[in-house]
């Protein structure tokens, strides 16, 4: 299977789920910037979810630039994995309309975690296709950071407790998904801006 074409329609999903993200933004019925400002539980939840894309492209380019190959495994997979992160504009509208209330934010964290579980099944199916042939490739996919911090313990033990806090102040989903994306933007592997 042709990896450019399976790259360029994701970039094609990850282009109209940013475009309907920030459709759902509001124009303020006022001109005043007071009136803007009523909007802002739904730009913090825009803001950390473009982030969010952001990252997971960076990475899905970096993942899809090593891999020698494409195989209908990787391409059902990715299939997974843009399907989870085309519900993002449906849950960051939901949560930043409600940012207060704790189903809206358990939706989100929801879907960021089927992302998570998506991208991980990913990284692991590209690893797959290329150990035998090109085990260094393999390698760097394991080595990557993103991969790294969803394989330990610590990640999802912070995970249980940060479900636990969406009952007690729902924003944590939002919190955590930040910190989180702010991680995986800083640590990138060391070759991910040398492949081309």
């Amino acid at each position: 299977m042709d990896k450019g074409r399976v790259a360029a329609f994701t970039d094609a999903v990850v282009a109209i789920v940013l475009t309907i993200m920030v459709l759902e933004f509001k124009t303020p019925e006022e001109p005043t910037f007071a009136a803007l400002a009523s909007e802002w539980s739904y730009f913090v939840a825009y803001l950390i979810s473009f982030l969010f894309i952001g990252v997971a492209w960076y990475n899905h380019h970096y993942m899809f630039a090593l891999t020698k190959r494409v195989t209908k495994g990787i391409y059902w997979v990715n299939n997974l994995w843009i399907l989870v992160m085309a519900m993002l504009p449906v849950s960051t509208a939901w949560a930043g309309r409600f940012i207060m209330d704790v189903q809206p934010e358990l939706f989100y964290f929801i879907i960021f975690t089927l992302w998570t579980w998506a991208y991980a099944a990913l990284s692991f199916v590209v690893m797959r296709v290329n150990r035998n042939k090109h085990p260094e490739i393999a390698e760097k996919i394991r080595r990557m950071p993103a991969y790294r911090i969803h394989a330990t313990v610590w990640f999802w033990l912070v995970w249980l407790i940060v479900l636990g806090l969406i009952f007690v102040w729902p924003p944590v989903s939002l919190v955590f998904t930040l910190a989180e994306l702010i991680l995986m933007a800083l640590r990138t592997s060391p070759d991910s801006d040398k492949l081309f």
